[in-house]
């Protein structure tokens, strides 16, 4: 046999597409076979070589998506559902920012530039960081996480409790280093000195290593009067300004969608 021959019948591995899994490959029955890689987890191409088996990769999107930690409640959230009136024009944008995010991610990634949705409440924040996440983990198989702030600060708290079984590094590592976390709520936690550092130390962390944070507040950077405080009271001067290096802040105003669903259901 020739040299050239010998190359050509070597197995060669072939990167993975996009393919939609046929009916038939994702049975009910996790014992069944899959019909492409009949258990091995590699699937041959015809007249290419082996590659990773498509039932693999959809079942590691399914696991990144549990693992993801998001709510119950915006397990329904994609891009496609967020609703806006046509004269609200910041909610529109908010949108073409959140796209623009789910397309040009690798790029944008690169740089570790995320998003700081701020607004008031029933705007959509927590919707489209959620939708961004989700997106990313189902096109790109992503490692992403979800965080309400004010959870991921007690559970660290609770670390320090003798009798838990966790530990702070062991709930502070998937933060760290998740290839993009949602942390929902910034500034939601009462300001004090152990929360504005720890948070710090979570964000600082991530921006060290250009690691992309989408986040969300309801505290704006302008004070509407003497009462309300903004997000650089909630979470002190010098995590507002990292704030600016690492996200592109995108205001959006507008109606509270949960009073209108309440006025429909009267």
């Amino acid at each position: 046999m020739s040299g050239d021959q010998s190359k050509q019948n070597l197995l060669q591995m072939v990167p993975n597409t996009r393919e939609t899994l046929p009916d038939q490959a994702t049975a009910a029955n996790p014992d069944d076979a899959c019909p492409f890689c009949f258990g091995s987890g590699m699937e041959m191409v015809a007249g290419k070589g082996a590659r990773r088996c498509r039932c693999r990769t959809q079942d590691r999107r399914a696991n990144l998506l549990a693992a993801a930690r998001i709510p119950v409640r915006y397990e329904h959230c994609v891009l496609s559902s967020y609703k806006a009136k046509s004269h609200e024009d910041s909610k529109w944008r908010a949108k073409q920012e959140a796209d623009l995010l789910y397309e040009d991610y690798p790029a944008i990634a690169a740089e570790g530039r995320g998003l700081l949705f701020m607004g008031p409440v029933g705007v959509g924040k927590t919707h489209l960081a959620v939708a961004v996440l989700r997106g990313l983990i189902e096109r790109y198989g992503i490692d992403g996480l979800f965080y309400q702030s004010g959870a991921l600060l007690k559970e660290i708290q609770d670390s320090y409790n003798p009798i838990s079984q966790t530990s702070e590094l062991k709930v502070l590592a998937p933060v760290f280093d998740a290839e993009v976390l949602v942390l929902d709520e910034l500034g939601a936690s009462k300001p004090t000195d152990w929360v504005r550092d720890t948070l710090l130390q979570i964000i600082n962390t991530r921006y060290n290593d250009k690691k992309l944070t989408i986040f969300t507040t309801n505290y704006l950077d302008e004070r509407a009067n003497e009462k309300k405080e903004t997000l650089e009271d909630r979470i002190g001067v010098r995590l507002r300004s990292r704030l600016y290096e690492m996200c592109k802040t995108v205001m959006i105003e507008g109606e509270d969608y949960r009073r209108n669903l309440d006025q429909q259901a009267r």
